[in-house]
């Protein structure tokens, strides 16, 4: 026997299981689904329950957001283009789903291999060794010139971009978001931190003119965010840092100026969670009303289902 005393555990109350309040019910459980199964059939199988709910959550609240005429703004990183996901978010655009796509510098440079030359996403490890990751003469070019193209024209970023590939009719035109974007008289902001692209490294760059054409985009960007309050959408798909950062400001701004920019959802789409997407995106924006969902989990594969998901509920 023990030298030690125990608690004495014979008096602890115990209550029915009626009156207990538990989180799952048998109607939450997922299904077996057949083999030739429709995806409507798969989709409403899905336990619900956590993220499985949460995906369902977030596509409704975008097509309320769309039947309400509210915005929906995508944020993006470069990896969402180089995982081939760029024909199912055009996609959405044509159906009107997206209204506004902000991504980082590195998102144009795929986009715009993509649609120059079909291919993109060179081997860095490869090439950082002798010196040549980054130096493909006709990329850097192509967009340090429109650049500066558009400094006259006075242009966003993400449209000058745009309107160029159109202007040059880019031979992979149909696959290319800023290209097709344009022509659909979408948004595309792009928000470059100098230094972090490619392009950056070539002598054609120049940093005062992407400078002016990044900044013209944030203010386009802050005017898209205005429009938020009660019932638009703000996905992040894949941005650690710049464009958590961008939106956490671009609210700010809004805010500042007197939109009512509450009552809107969020949500966040990665392979891992980060800390700014969790708090400038999920958290902080939602506080004083709203929504905001973390879905962890492999782009090629969630906004896919994403995807398929808004357009089965717009059936």
């Amino acid at each position: 026997m023990s030298k030690y005393p125990e608690i004495d555990i014979s008096r602890v109350k115990l209550y029915p299981i009626a009156e207990r309040q538990s989180r799952v019910q048998l109607e939450f459980l997922g299904k077996p689904v057949k083999p030739d199964a429709s995806f409507e059939t798969w989709w409403d199988s899905l336990p619900k329950i956590l993220v499985a709910e949460d995906l369902k959550s977030v596509a409704a609240a975008i097509m309320m957001a769309r039947h309400s005429k509210k915005p929906v703004i995508l944020m993006i990183g470069a990896h969402v283009i180089k995982v081939g996901l760029s024909p199912v978010l055009i996609d959405l655009m044509k159906e009107g789903i997206i209204t506004c796509l902000a991504m980082n510098g590195a998102g144009i440079i795929h986009d715009v291999e993509l649609s120059l030359f079909g291919m993109t996403s060179e081997d860095v490890a490869t090439n950082i060794a002798d010196g040549t990751f980054g130096m493909a003469k006709e990329t850097g070019e192509f967009i340090n010139q429109t650049v500066k193209k558009g400094v006259k024209s006075k242009l966003g970023l993400g449209e000058a971009v745009g309107k160029e590939l159109l202007d040059r009719k880019a031979q992979n035109l149909q696959i290319s978001l800023l290209g097709q974007a344009y022509q659909l008289d979408i948004p595309v902001t792009v928000h470059v931190a100098i230094g972090t692209d490619i392009i950056h490294q070539q002598p054609s760059a120049d940093g005062a003119a992407i400078g002016e054409l990044t900044l013209r985009d944030f203010r386009i960007f802050s005017r898209q965010v205005a429009d938020l309050g009660d019932g638009g959408v703000v996905l992040n798909v894949g941005s650690a840092v710049v464009l958590p950062e961008v939106f956490l400001k671009a609210l700010t701004v809004a805010r500042n100026l007197g939109y009512p920019c509450k009552g809107f959802t969020t949500a966040n789409f990665d392979m891992i969670q980060h800390y700014r997407p969790r708090v400038n995106v999920v958290q902080r924006p939602t506080l004083g009303g709203g929504k905001g969902y973390q879905i962890t989990g492999h782009h090629e594969i969630m906004i896919p289902l994403l995807a398929a998901g808004i357009k089965l509920g717009m059936k």
